[in-house]
């Protein structure tokens, strides 16, 4: 049984819980007693074994914190610029200017709805060629003001859509991939839902790259996977085992640096001790970063991705 069908049986009973409840009878509180156990024993045994799958699904949760809700957690003063300068706004690629500390920093995170309504306006955080393009204007101008640059990665990966092909959108992904390989500043990238596709890498070229515990990281989704693989997009979960998504994987694969635990059933909004985490590790990582030379920080750079899929690329 996958977690998403065991947390379908926990609203139940929660739901049994909540009506007892409100009935507000005296007989009914051995029963509201006994059922909160039962919630508690099967919240614990549906966390305790988790499928890549089930990883996933957290990833994807509505209830995650959305990019927004990062930046005012760990930032001050956050101002966001909009436009590509070339085109239009792209609402699913948040952008702007904080303060981290008394440090000065450049934002830049796919954005995620709740709802429908908010979803189809930021395009289910699928973005398109201009939201790059004006990512990496925000890059650019970072570099010229010696800003370093943090970026949030959630996405099932850029939209594939017809008119995003006619606007370029792999010119734009691979032109912020060869951009970001040079730039001048630290880069902490940090992934804090889905890392989908070329979608993800497109604002993942960075010094160090973090992952939330819960998080997922890959070419693209495990159902695109399986549909590809098999034919059979239902076949997902066993995808997900075979492509090492997960940030415990990637870590073993030296594909990312760093994990941030997150509590048993995933991080919510309420969760600030995983935003005093992330803070923190931002502020370590620029430090020891802008210790670097500039020539050194790019060489290192660009030594990280290279070895990425074994030693023998380097060769």
């Amino acid at each position: 049984m996958s977690l998403q069908e065991k947390e379908k049986e926990i609203n139940k009973i929660m739901q049994q819980i909540e009506y007892l409840q409100q009935e507000n009878k005296d007989s009914n509180i051995d029963t509201i007693h006994a059922l909160k156990q039962v919630v508690e024993l099967k919240t614990k045994d549906a966390y305790l074994h988790l499928s890549n799958y089930d990883r996933v699904y957290l990833a994807r949760k509505t209830t995650r914190p959305n990019v927004y809700e990062y930046i005012e957690a760990i930032f001050d003063d956050f101002i966001e610029l909009h436009g590509d300068r070339l085109n239009q706004e792209d609402s699913s690629l948040v952008t702007g200017l904080a303060l981290l500390g008394n440090m000065p920093v450049t934002v830049i995170g796919h954005r995620k709805g709740r709802t429908l309504e908010e979803n189809m306006e930021c395009n289910f955080g699928m973005s398109r060629p201009e939201g790059y393009r004006k990512a990496l204007r925000l890059m650019h101008q970072a570099n010229k003001f010696h800003r370093p640059i943090i970026t949030f990665i959630d996405t099932p990966g850029a939209y594939p859509g017809k008119q995003a092909e006619e606007n370029g959108i792999g010119e734009a992904i691979a032109r912020n991939l060869m951009e970001m390989s040079t730039l001048e500043v630290p880069i902490i990238v940090v992934v804090i839902g889905e890392g989908g596709s070329g979608g993800a890498l497109a604002l993942s070229v960075g010094d160090k790259i973090v992952m939330l515990e819960n998080s997922v990281y890959s070419i693209l989704s495990p159902e695109g996977f399986a549909s590809i693989l098999w034919k059979d997009g239902s076949r997902a979960s066993e995808a997900a085992e075979l492509m090492k998504l997960t940030a415990k994987d990637l870590k073993e694969m030296q594909i990312i640096d760093d994990i941030i635990l997150e509590p048993t059933t995933g991080i919510t909004i309420q969760d600030t001790e995983v935003f005093l985490t992330i803070r923190k590790y931002i502020e370590e990582n620029i430090l020891s970063l802008r210790q670097l030379s500039t020539k050194t920080l790019i060489e290192k750079r660009y030594e990280k991705f290279r070895k990425i899929g074994g030693e023998d690329i380097v060769k």
